[in-house]
């Protein structure tokens, strides 16, 4: 067993952000609501100026300190490991959902919590459908190699489509070549058979595309010019968020913002204005699995408010909305519109180049999937929980983008937040567009993970595509 875990670590000294999760059910149970301050009064609403207004010194967070902190995790794991040397039997069954949480929560006892989860698998098909979804997507992050000979006969026995494919991704996950090939055709032909209308529903037709992959997928194989999409113009005069990531979101993706004139925000000195993001998730599932990763493609951001969830702190978070969660006047942010949703409706936001591009049909698969409440927000979980990860100091979330935050470890204070300089950056330039008196900010956010390169996105590899989607803009047809 490892050595107790350290406080929040110095950002300084770290020489890299911390980011934060969002745990929306499973830290709201193992975490009770930390003292807030008034600024932190869950639900507040925050407007334009007032975001504008406020400095790192407005927030504090009690739980984030290093004696609470330690504390609050010493009595979670403790009664993570009363559940798991229960007998086996009713109550140890019951407890298996929340000592999953858990584990993936606190990235510990995944050993402990190996046997339970395979002896679970075998009559899985005879639990609630989210029983099914915690063990199997527990199975998925830790234990898919081993899970393997229980998953094929449960595949046949899973009768709803997000629990099949969870189990699906969790078969393909350990796999390589032409292993790998042969499963997707097994798997393909078992969701033809069990679903014939496959193609209908959001998760299947997202595992469908996963399972086609290399030569003869539907998505092309070249991901069409960067620039092209930088430049799209969405709705002229809004902010848009460019959450840039790498495949696998095994690293910090990055965050940059252009301006209602199409221009890309800078710092003084000439750089791209940039804030560090996560989008992974704990489970590491794909975007149309509810609590999976962030799915790739465009958000309507309608406002900024504090959460209810102790998980994500007192930082105002910026709401996004996939298209459904948002009516379509809502996410095309125009009084009104008599149009019902459609899949060419979504598409027509986007340049032609990228409208065939499957990616970024995530988002809209996603929100008719049912997903809703994916934020951008800041962090209050402790890095050191996933000291081993190759993310750390990041901390998976369960499905939002998470911006680095550092919180003194012995009074609680906010010293450094880059949700806090998201946030306002995002204010400013919503304030400078043509509905810039409107309270409430609003524009877009459009995630895409980026092909090439294994490390942490950087400014460098994207400044020439950002200066030619700027050319683009200009020149554009009015």
């Amino acid at each position: 067993m490892r050595a107790p875990l350290p406080p929040f670590p110095n950002l300084q000294q770290l020489h890299k952000p911390m980011l934060k999760p969002l745990l929306v059910c499973l830290l709201a149970t193992l975490w009770g609501c930390a003292s807030q301050p008034p600024e932190a009064v869950p639900g507040k609403r925050h407007s334009t100026q007032e975001l504008l207004g406020y400095s790192v010194k407005d927030f504090h967070w009690q739980a984030t300190r290093a004696d609470q902190e330690q504390a609050q995790r010493e009595k979670d794991l403790q009664l993570l490991r009363e559940r798991l040397a229960l007998p086996p039997g009713e109550a140890a069954d019951a407890a298996l959902p929340e000592i999953l949480s858990a584990v993936l929560l606190y990235n510990r006892e995944i050993e402990a919590a190996r046997g339970p989860a395979l002896a679970a698998l075998p009559g899985l098909a005879a639990k609630p459908v989210d029983y099914q979804r915690n063990v199997l997507s527990a199975v998925h992050r830790f234990y898919a190699a081993e899970a393997a000979a229980q998953l094929w006969p449960l595949l046949a026995q899973l009768s709803t489509p997000r629990e099949f494919a969870i189990a699906a991704y969790a078969l393909l996950r350990p796999l390589q070549g032409a292993t790998r090939d042969a499963a997707r055709t097994q798997i393909q032909a078992r969701m033809q058979l069990q679903f014939p209308a496959w193609r209908d529903e959001p998760r299947l037709r997202a595992l469908g595309l996963a399972l086609q992959g290399g030569a003869g997928a539907a998505t092309p194989q070249v991901q069409p010019p960067l620039a092209e999409l930088l430049a799209a113009p969405l709705r002229p005069g809004l902010p848009v968020v460019f959450s840039l990531q790498r495949p696998g979101r095994e690293v910090l993706g990055l965050a940059i913002l252009r301006g209602p004139d199409g221009r890309f925000v800078r710092e003084p000195d000439g750089r791209l204005f940039q804030v560090p993001q996560l989008a992974r998730a704990l489970a590491d599932l794909p975007g149309t699995i509810t609590l999976g990763n962030t799915p790739q493609g465009l958000f309507a951001v309608r406002g900024s408010s504090t959460a209810s969830n102790p998980s994500i702190g007192p930082t105002p978070f910026l709401e996004t909305k996939l298209p459904i969660e948002a009516p379509v006047a809502e996410f095309f942010q125009v009084d009104g519109s008599d149009l019902d949703w459609s899949e060419s409706l979504y598409e027509a936001l986007l340049p032609s180049s990228w409208r065939q591009w499957a990616p970024l049909k995530e988002a809209w698969l996603a929100g008719r999937a049912g997903r809703d409440e994916i934020l951008m927000h800041g962090s209050v979980v402790n890095p050191a929980y996933y000291l081993d990860a190759p993310y750390f100091p990041a901390t998976p979330t369960a499905g939002c983008l998470t911006a680095p935050e550092q919180w003194d470890p012995s009074s609680g204070r906010l010293l450094a937040s880059g949700q806090l300089r998201l946030a306002q950056a995002f204010a400013r330039s919503f304030s400078q567009g043509p509905g810039g008196q409107d309270p409430m900010v609003k524009g877009y956010l459009l995630m895409l993970e980026l092909p090439g390169g294994s490390g942490p996105v950087r400014d460098s590899e994207l400044e020439a595509a950002v200066r030619e989607a700027e050319q683009l803009w200009l020149s554009r047809p009015r």
